[in-house]
């Protein structure tokens, strides 16, 4: 079987049948598949628990448990000229300055809002005055390269439903649910990510009850 030409969905449904982990990067899915084909085809023995019967009501009493399990976060798949570009973007973000609206200081309720062009003819910070927060210029621009890549490297979908996944390519690009989006289609949508392999960005946990479930 050709596994390159699979998606990583593809691969990780392949996993999940062979009850295999299904976290890393591509290649490191398919390598994971590669040696469960080159593996003997006897099963090793496993030693079974002791466990009363009075002890669990069922026998899927480990149900919730697997629920919960953590499973590692999609990767992005990056080129070596886009990691460079992240990194340089890192580096100059280290050297930009803070960019603090005008009487930031004074007001508490301006120092916890975003940047805005100071205004009138007094204004010293618009004169760039000595202690005044730095002016949004022309050279503070970071690398054109990574403009609109998330920090891990992923390009942001902004979705609204369940079918704006459809086509978007686990490997380069990864979810971003819109704010507007209550919790019965934000559900939907974290069920058809995980089975697509997609990433959600902004993933928050929703407590499925009644029709929700």
């Amino acid at each position: 079987m050709d596994y390159e030409d699979m998606t990583v969905a593809q691969l990780k449904d392949l996993l999940r049948d062979a009850g295999l982990p299904v976290s890393g990067k591509k290649a490191e899915l398919i390598v994971r598949l590669q040696e469960a084909e080159d593996a003997p085809a006897e099963a090793e023995e496993v030693e079974e628990m002791d466990v009363e019967e009075d002890d669990f009501e069922s026998d899927d009493f480990f149900e919730d448990d697997w629920d919960d399990l953590h499973t590692a976060r999609q990767k992005p798949v990056l080129d070596d000229t886009t990691k460079a570009a992240l990194a340089t973007r890192a580096a100059q973000k280290k050297k930009t300055p803070a960019f603090r609206r005008q009487e930031w200081f004074r007001y508490k309720r301006l120092s916890h809002t975003g940047w805005k062009k100071p205004r009138g003819d007094d204004s010293s910070q618009r004169k760039n005055r000595k202690y005044r927060s730095a002016l949004v210029r022309v050279g503070h621009g970071k690398i054109a390269a990574a403009r609109g890549l998330h920090p891990s490297g992923f390009e942001e979908i902004l979705v609204q439903k369940s079918g704006d996944l459809e086509g978007l390519d686990p490997e380069t690009q990864a979810v971003r649910i819109a704010t507007t989006v209550g919790n019965r289609k934000r559900a939907t949508i974290h069920d058809r990510a995980d089975d697509l392999g997609l990433r959600v960005l902004n993933r928050r946990r929703i407590a499925r009850k009644g029709d929700l479930r």
